[in-house]
C-alpha cells in the first residue's frame, strides 16, 4: 500500500527554541497512525509542522509533494484537515455556519449538502442544535463539531489532536467509534495525537512514541500495546 505521509529530518522550534529533532516517521494511505509521548514530548509541534504553522526544517511529503515552505491554506487545499488541541471552534458561529466554514475551499454545493447529512447522522446531537451559538455547546458536542469540520473539507488526511481531552469516558468512547467508522468508509486516513495510550493504540494500526522531540520508539499498535516493558518504561500502564 502507498505511503500518504513520509517525514524525514524533521525540525521544528518556536522562536530559537528547538522542540523536534530530526524526525522520522510515515503513515500509509488509509492507516490510523498514534503518537505518543508524555506532556511536552513534541506531539503537537508535530501536528503544527505538517501543517506548516511552526517553524520548520526537513521534509514532509504528502501524496508525493512537499509541504515544507508551502502555505499552511495550500496545505489544506491538498487535503490536510487539522482539529486541534483545544477544538478550535468558532465559538460566536452557530454550528451549521461552522460546518459550511469547513467547506470554504470546496464549490460542489451539491457534495457539500450530502456531507453537512452525513455529519447529522454520525452525531444527531449536531443537528438539534445546528442554529444554536458554538459557544454554548458542551465540551463533548464541541469536539464532535470540529471533527466534523474537519470533515467538511473531504480530506485525505485528518491531523487530530487530544480528542479525548477533557471527556466524559462515554462521550470519549463515542467519538472514537464513530473514528474508526469514518476511517473504515470513508477512507479517511488519521495522525492521532492522545495522551490515553491505552485509548489510541485500541484504534490506530501503528503507533510512534515521542521523547523529547525524538522517536524514542515504534511499532505496530498491538505489538506496543502487548509489551510490559513498554508499557511500564513508556506508557505509564
Amino acid at each position: 500500500m502507498a505511503k500518504l505521509l513520509e517525514v524525514a529530518g524533521l525540525g521544528a522550534a518556536y522562536g530559537r527554541t528547538p522542540v523536534l529533532h530530526q524526525v522520522e516517521f510515515s503513515m500509509q494511505a488509509g492507516h490510523i497512525t498514534a503518537i505518543l509521548g508524555a506532556n511536552g514530548a513534541g506531539k503537537t509541534t508535530t501536528l503544527r509542522a505538517i501543517c506548516q504553522t511552526v517553524s520548520t526544517s526537513g521534509s514532509v511529503i504528502f501524496d508525493g509533494q512537499q509541504l515544507v515552505g508551502k502555505s499552511t491554506e495550500s496545505v489544506v487545499r491538498m487535503g490536510v484537515a487539522h482539529v486541534p488541541d483545544g477544538r478550535g471552534t468558532f465559538a460566536a458561529l452557530s454550528v451549521e455556519e461552522n460546518l459550511r466554514l469547513g467547506a470554504y475551499v470546496r464549490a460542489n454545493k451539491a457534495e457539500f449538502a450530502l456531507d453537512l447529512e452525513k455529519a447529522f447522522v454520525r452525531f444527531p446531537i449536531l443537528k438539534q442544535r445546528r442554529q444554536q451559538q458554538a459557544g454554548t455547546l458542551s465540551g463533548g458536542e464541541q469536539q464532535m463539531l470540529a471533527i466534523s469540520r474537519a470533515l467538511m473539507l473531504r480530506p485525505k488526511l485528518l491531523l487530530l489532536d487530544e480528542p479525548s481531552f477533557g471527556l466524559a469516558p462515554l462521550i470519549v468512547a463515542e467519538i472514537f467509534e464513530i473514528m474508526r467508522i469514518i476511517n473504515e468508509e470513508d477512507n479517511v486516513s488519521m495522525l492521532l495525537v492522545e495522551q490515553n495510550a491505552s485509548l489510541a493504540l485500541e484504534l490506530a494500526d501503528y503507533a510512534y512514541l515521542l521523547e523529547t522531540g525524538r522517536v524514542a520508539l515504534s511499532g505496530p499498535s498491538e505489538q506496543i500495546k502487548n509489551d510490559a516493558t513498554v508499557r511500564r518504561t513508556y506508557l505509564g500502564y
